[in-house]
């Protein structure tokens, strides 16, 4: 049971993934998300056990294929409150509010990203390279007006992959 503080009203409708401008975020919920707050209480997760601190990011049940190798390998690590593909779609509510269609935006897009990333940041698991993240993710948090996904490229991934 991952924990957040609530950021939408309660419908049934619509994607489970939230672009930016969505109807169904409350006003707190805009200002929780843009610093990333709604995502406090999974402290708590962290404290039981459940999760850490860094670790790919849980997915909507909807969005995961058991059968494929890539999510066997993700899953195969504890899920954290932030990583690597976190921090680089940092934006990503604002990327799914430019699409006609978020949902395949995200499946046939992002999510192939994250998971390279997700990969990516299972094989340089180094303390230096956890120091960033964490620090980044901070960072960005507190002030997001100052992130710059190229600059933040540049940080975290290694050379062939930019």
């Amino acid at each position: 049971m991952l924990l957040k503080f609530r950021s939408m009203r309660q419908r049934n409708s619509g994607l489970r993934i939230t672009a930016s401008g969505d109807p169904r975020l409350t006003r707190v919920g805009r200002w929780l998300r843009q610093y990333k707050l709604d995502e406090v209480p999974q402290l708590w997760n962290v404290l039981r056990g459940d999760m850490g601190f860094l670790g790919p990011r849980p997915e909507v049940p909807e969005y995961v294929d058991l059968d494929a190798m890539v999510w066997q390998t993700v899953l195969s690590v504890r899920p954290g409150i932030t990583d690597l593909a976190t921090l680089l779609y940092r934006n990503e509510e604002e990327l799914l509010a430019r699409s006609t269609d978020p949902d395949a935006l995200y499946r046939q897009q992002i999510l192939p990203a994250k998971l390279a990333l997700n990969i990516q940041y299972i094989e340089m698991r180094s303390p230096w390279h956890k120091a960033k993240v964490l620090f980044l993710s901070g960072l960005y948090s507190l002030v997001p007006q100052l992130y710059e996904e190229a600059g933040v490229r540049r940080m975290v991934l290694r050379e062939k992959d930019l």
